[in-house]
């Protein structure tokens, strides 16, 4: 099956139509999405649960809300590129019947499914960036049925921060850059806060279904201690992910230990230039230059790039939270239980 991120990488370069601007847009506050859209996506996410699946937002871009008003599925395909174009013709004929039917075709970013928290990897920062390059603001829906099966709606708006993005052209991740621009790994995603929204008609068909008598009938299901495969695969995850970070910083290790080393021998071949220099002066010769580019040793070490180290850093802290949040909910349910056992 085809990389999701990657299968929308590539339909957004094919039928995304440039829209850039001059005017400074306030900053974006909140993504306001219409029920009938999120449904569309937890049941795309669901139906096709544990396998990835991508599909496109439409909506309008009004001050700072991003108003997501549909949606509909990316075909799920191997990567091609025959097919790859079958897929933009598909998303093309999509927004066109739309528009025909007089529904929103704006195109203002598109969802994802993830397992377990699993969506911070280049290939979503590359995704988004392809989309950048297209339309002046974009968010990325993540939507994670595993979380959302331990009683929390997993659903969540991302976006690049604007000086991550600025690094990521100009593809500058060392430490010296960093720090000048004061990124943190933190500072790699924004999270912007989500209102769903219905129309008078939709919100009063709600109230006409609601039952007339209230339940009385308790419910012990959501005392049961069903999340024990969910924190048992956060865990894997986690120690893999450490094994990474591992593998990370024994990558920057090794530079800086050649580092060291360049720098030890270079000291020592200026050290031998001048004295010969001090010789030749002596004899009446002219002085050798101290520095020599040709020279393997002055040849500059190339800083890994920190982005890596930064995601795993983020996927790290992720996992973290979900275990820490599935916990909590565990512990309220001993107490509760523990309570009715005195009564």
């Amino acid at each position: 099956m085809a990389n999701p991120t990657t299968a929308a990488a590539a339909v957004a370069r094919s039928f995304l139509q440039a829209a850039s601007t001059e005017d400074v847009s306030p900053p974006l506050r909140v993504v306001q999405i219409e029920g009938l859209a999120i449904l569309k996506i937890i049941k795309h996410c669901k139906d096709f649960s544990p396998s990835l699946v991508t599909g496109q937002l439409l909506g309008l871009d009004v001050g700072s809300v991003l108003e997501v008003t549909n949606c509909f599925p990316f075909p799920m395909r191997e990567e091609d590129d025959e097919i790859e174009a079958d897929g933009a013709n598909y998303q093309l004929e999509m927004m066109r019947c739309l528009r025909e039917v007089n529904v929103d075709n704006n195109t203002v970013g598109w969802y994802q499914s993830t397992l377990f928290g699993s969506y911070q990897t280049v290939e979503l920062i590359e995704t988004f960036m392809n989309y950048q390059e297209n339309i002046r603001r974009c968010v990325c829906i993540i939507y994670d049925p595993s979380r959302s099966n331990q009683g929390v709606l997993a659903l969540k708006a991302l976006k690049l921060s604007d000086s991550f993005m600025d690094l990521h052209r100009n593809n500058n991740f060392t430490g010296e850059k960093l720090r000048e621009k004061n990124l943190s790994w933190v500072d790699i995603f924004e999270d912007i806060p989500i209102k769903v929204t219905n129309s008078s008609l939709v919100s009063a068909f709600m109230t006409d279904l609601e039952a007339d008598s209230p339940v009385t009938q308790c419910d012990l299901s959501r005392l049961q201690f069903s999340s024990t495969p969910f924190v048992t695969r956060n865990m894997e995850f986690l120690i893999e992910c450490m094994d990474d970070m591992s593998a990370e910083q024994q990558k920057f290790q090794f530079y800086y230990r050649n580092l060291s080393r360049q720098q030890a021998q270079q000291q020592g071949w200026l050290q031998k230039r001048r004295a010969e220099n001090m010789a030749r002066k002596a004899a009446g010769e002219e002085p050798l230059p101290e520095e020599d580019p040709l020279n393997p040793i002055f040849k500059p070490i190339p800083e890994p790039s920190r982005l890596d180290s930064f995601l795993i850093t983020n996927q790290i802290a992720n996992y973290c939270n979900q275990v820490n949040g599935v916990a909590g909910q565990n512990f309220n349910r001993l107490y509760l239980m523990k309570a009715l056992q005195d009564d």
